[in-house]
């Protein structure tokens, strides 16, 4: 239950990493939370679109996996988008900001540690 309840709350923040990057990118509050000026956000706005549905399907993979009625079948998918969450995460942190590491990848690796205990 406990590694359900944390792919939960990453799921919800890869639902507002989407809504950030492909339906609010280039307001001013979602600028000021990827520290980024307006010529920047626009001249970056096609790329930020793809990497929000990216975020959205993670999101969804990992409700799949909570929902699933199999229970190893929902620990493979868990176990599965968690790992993609996990590297996405070490690859943003060394190419963009350190913090993604403990945004993405931390809670990530949690919900996976869980889902290996269990």
């Amino acid at each position: 239950m406990a590694a359900k309840i944390v792919m939960g709350v990453v799921a919800l923040l890869h639902t507002y990493f989407f809504v950030l990057e492909a339906v609010l990118w280039g307001k001013p509050r979602t600028n000021k939370v990827f520290g980024i000026d307006a010529d920047t956000a626009a001249k970056a706005a096609v790329f930020a679109k793809n990497q929000g549905v990216y975020n959205l399907f993670l999101a969804a993979g990992l409700v799949w996996a909570i929902i699933h009625p199999d229970a190893a079948v929902a620990r493979q998918l868990g176990l599965f988008f968690c790992g993609c969450i996990i590297v996405a995460g070490i690859v943003g942190a060394a190419t963009a900001n350190i913090r993604i590491l403990f945004v993405q990848a931390v809670p990530a690796a949690i919900a996976a540690a869980l889902l290996c205990c269990a």
